[in-house]
């Protein structure tokens, strides 16, 4: 995945460290619609700064470094950038990396792997147009691992798809009478709405739709709960809405929490195939990032056919013994078939639940 301006470059020692260092912070942001980016600063083989992209609407990690460095009063010009990804070349919700590369007046840049989005791409070629040094291959493949299925969904032009699961230590995501609210405590639930806050689109199956008649709204504040998701929650709504979507035959009743407005679609299949390229179809009004929160049958079939870039996995520390499992049969008959997911942070405790993300790993080509 290397650049055409230099295929075997040297690279010194300082560079390499710095590139790590870039590394390391991407991983500090939020897996979604966008790539994790780190970027950092060396003048004369010191690092100066290092950044890093937050999410969405938030600078981008070479903006993030450039004005650390800023701050620090460093002499840009003669500067060294190296970032993850190459600076994107489109205005976005926010301006071109590339021109604030060179608004900066840094002189050279190097970036570990080229941009596959043809949106975002070009920056590297309008840094060279301005006169700016660009190499490209510097742990690429450190850089490539870190946003395998990212750049998989980009080439594929479809969304990248968080689920997020709430269970008991025995698996469990509702009691054998059927009820669920509430297995996790209130802060587990909240975190769960900064998900929702950070995701493009929402999509539970017709089944959760019938058993909780969730909003599926992303709500910040603590009033009275800050994750009650009954249709009487009075919680602020969160600035940023997802899409909610429904994905099943069953149709949605005229009653559901979700018609609350206009900002909702109804998936009639239970592939799930087919219902991401309804919402790949979407990208283009900014659904890049799809959050499932279930309930098992849906979780299960995008499991199944591995269309699930991230997991998040909510544990509460109960034990019921019997009722719904969070998962359902995936196919699978021998242990080299498992879905394999790798930690993408460390887990948290956020009250008396563990928290835990994971990545998906590469598929095998």
């Amino acid at each position: 995945m290397r650049g055409e301006s230099q295929r075997e470059p040297a690279w010194t020692r300082a560079e390499s460290e710095a590139m790590s260092a870039a590394l390391e912070a991407a991983r500090q942001g939020p897996r979604g619609a966008n790539p994790l980016v780190g970027a950092a600063i060396l003048i004369d083989d010191r690092l100066i700064a290092v950044g890093h992209h937050r999410g969405a609407g938030t600078p981008h990690a070479e903006v993030d470094a450039i004005e650390t460095a800023r701050r620090a009063g460093a002499d840009l010009s003669r500067a060294e950038l190296l970032v993850t990804l190459e600076p994107c070349g489109h205005t976005g919700r926010t301006p071109p990396c590339a021109q604030a590369v060179i608004d900066a007046g840094i002189p050279r840049v190097i970036h570990a792997i080229d941009d596959p989005n043809p949106t975002a791409a070009g920056g590297a070629a309008a840094l060279r147009a301005a006169g700016v040094e660009v190499r490209s291959g510097l742990l690429a493949e450190e850089a490539a691992v870190l946003n395998a299925r990212w750049l998989e969904c980009a080439r594929a032009h479809r969304p990248f798809v968080t689920a997020k699961t709430a269970m008991t230590l025995d698996g469990r995501i509702a009691a054998a009478d059927g009820t669920s609210q509430w297995i996790t405590g209130p802060a587990a639930r909240a975190s769960g709405h900064d998900l929702r806050a950070r995701a493009d689109a929402i999509l539970v199956g017709t089944g959760t739709l019938a058993a909780d008649n969730p909003r599926l709204t992303a709500r910040v504040g603590a009033a009275p709960d800050p994750a009650d998701d009954s249709p009487s929650s009075v919680a602020p709504a969160s600035p940023h809405q997802p899409l909610r979507c429904v994905m099943g035959l069953r149709p949605v009743p005229p009653d559901a929490a979700l018609r609350a407005d206009d900002h909702w679609l109804h998936l009639p299949t239970r592939d799930p195939r087919e219902a991401l390229a309804a919402l790949a179809a979407l990208a283009e009004h900014g659904a890049g990032h799809v959050l499932i929160e279930g309930g098992a049958t849906v979780l299960t079939a995008f499991l199944a056919a591995d269309l699930v870039d991230e997991l998040v996995v909510h544990i509460a520390p109960l034990l019921l013994g019997s009722g719904r499992g969070a998962i359902g049969d995936l196919g699978i008959t021998t242990l080299a078939e498992a879905r394999r997911f790798r930690p993408d942070s460390p887990p948290a405790l956020l009250g008396d639940d563990l928290v835990i993300r994971y990545a998906a790993s590469p598929r095998a080509h």
